[in-house]
């Protein structure tokens, strides 16, 4: 383990991921079992987060709006394949009242406060807001909907894991309607490019567009489609999802509308997500055993200043001219801090804002004074360079920048030398030994619910989707399933996942 408290990721890859989460102060664990305390830091990515995708929802018509917590059990027995899916999840309120317990140990459930109707804490939300839109859609005219919000949900999870998998988390759901099943249809392509441009634009993590196995699609769908990602231990893991309900929930609970030839039908629906997963996502894309890794779009503190000098005098005169380059960095638009902490040595600050993820460190000392230079330090390469005050903020610009393509071009390096074409069972069988992560395998599947449950049990490998378009030429033309020889229509992408 490292001065920081930090496992090395070659020693332990699941420990040092959790070490990095708790150090970097991003989240903590709770006293509620699976639940997760988001720290400031933590959730400031988050905010970033939210604020980019909110942009982008908005910027395709999509609004915002707030539906209850609580939904009505009777509400999931409508859609079968919902309630199937979502049912050894939920967490259910059974009693509205708590009183003096009569033993005088504290406070307990008032026997006589049960509800009629038991309520669950939402999982999702498609029940009750579809419960709400049959108030709201009479005619075409009422279509589409385009209505997305920002929420927290609750799943009962047995094993959890800071960001990845918790039993309480923050999201964004997005519930359309639509008159056509096309409209749908292009509603959900349009949101998964949202996603994989997100992913690549601003997590600088390369994502796959693909399409669920009928196995894998989301309860309740007609189908589903998501973006994957590799992660620096090789193992794949979904950033997004994207679902085509088809006419289930609104024949579920009788949501119709006339068309324009004065004709009932019933409305065409999508719902699509994202979750703190995300955060959990970037964290093992980027990050070493210094601490955090973060795209400079993402980063609460873009740019960092540890102005520096034994006397008081010189640290006046540092402070100040720190003061004057972030001010105009800030004006820029960039998110600046200036360390004054007065009790920590530079080498501690140079550690902390490392371990925090800060993309640029500029550093100001009493040669730098004399000399009218600062030294810029970049995290994700820790290189150093000696520049020009005058010439600090175009520099500074210029490495951020410099910093996200690099990034990016490393994630796509490190998946495209991971991901291989195997033909052959032996040679996949192989290729998934072990416990650990294994990259991306493109191999023929025959399309049947049978050879994916078969091969997952024998190599602990999944379907992740199968790509909407080719990652290398050839990779959508038919074959032979690496399993049962039967006729295959394209290569899938199997991995093992978190």
């Amino acid at each position: 383990m490292s001065d920081l408290g930090i496992t090395p990721r070659s020693i332990n890859y699941a420990d040092w991921y959790n070490d990095l989460v708790l150090k970097a102060k991003l989240a903590d664990y709770s006293p509620v079992r699976g639940c997760m305390v988001i720290r400031p830091h933590g959730y400031a990515i988050w905010e970033l987060m939210q604020r980019a995708l909110d942009d982008m929802f908005k910027a395709t018509g999509h609004v915002n709006a707030c539906f209850p917590l609580l939904i009505p059990k009777s509400f999931f027995s409508r859609e079968a394949a919902h309630v199937e899916g979502f049912a050894k999840e939920c967490a259910i309120v059974t009693h509205y009242r708590l009183m003096n317990d009569p033993n005088g140990e504290g406070v307990v459930v008032d026997p006589e406060a049960k509800l009629e109707e038991e309520l669950i804490i939402r999982p999702t939300s498609e029940t009750i807001i579809w419960n709400t839109y049959k108030d709201w859609i009479q005619s075409y005219r009422d279509l589409p909907i385009l209505i997305n919000q920002w929420a927290n949900v609750m799943r009962w999870e047995r094993r959890t894991r800071l960001f990845l998998r918790t039993a309480e988390f923050l999201w964004q759901e997005g519930h359309t309607a639509h008159a056509t099943n096309e409209e749908a249809e292009q509603e959900a392509l349009t949101i998964l490019e949202i996603y994989r441009s997100f992913c690549e634009e601003w997590m600088c993590v390369p994502a796959i567009a693909g399409l669920k196995t009928e196995n894998e699609k989301f309860a309740g769908a007609h189908h589903s489609y998501c973006i994957e990602a590799m992660v620096q231990d090789l193992r794949a893991i979904q950033a997004g999802t994207s679902h085509h309900l088809g006419q289930n929930f609104a024949k579920a609970f009788d949501v119709k509308f006339q068309n324009a030839n004065g004709e009932l039908e019933y409305v065409y629906a999508t719902s699509w997500g994202v979750s703190t997963r995300l955060i959990g996502t970037l964290v093992m894309a980027h990050s070493d055993d210094k601490g955090l890794v973060l795209p400079p779009k993402l980063a609460p503190i873009q740019v960092v200043f540890v102005p520096m000098g034994r006397d008081e005098q010189t640290r006046e005169k540092t402070f100040a001219l720190s003061d004057k380059i972030a001010a105009e960095l800030s004006e820029a638009g960039l998110r600046c801090k200036v360390d004054k902490r007065e009790k920590e040595s530079p080498g501690f600050k140079f550690n902390d804002w490392e371990l925090q993820g800060a993309c640029v460190r500029v550093e100001i000392g009493p040669r730098d004074l004399e000399a009218g230079t600062c030294v810029l330090a970049v995290r994700d390469t820790g290189e150093k360079q000696t520049v020009q005050i005058a010439h600090a903020c175009t520099q500074i610009r210029t490495l951020l920048e410099e910093t996200g393509q690099r990034l990016f071009k490393k994630a796509l390096e490190l998946r495209e030398s991971n991901t291989q074409r195997i033909d052959d069972w032996d040679s996949f069988e192989k290729q998934f030994q072990g416990e650990g992560g294994c990259g991306f395998v493109l191999a023929h599947w025959d399309g049947t619910t049978e050879t994916e449950q078969t091969i997952a049990e024998k190599t602990k490998a999944t379907i992740r989707c199968i790509p909407l378009k080719p990652l290398e030429a050839g990779d959508n033309q038919p074959g032979r399933c690496v399993l049962t020889g039967k006729p295959s229509e394209q290569r899938v992408v199997f991995a093992k996942a978190y």
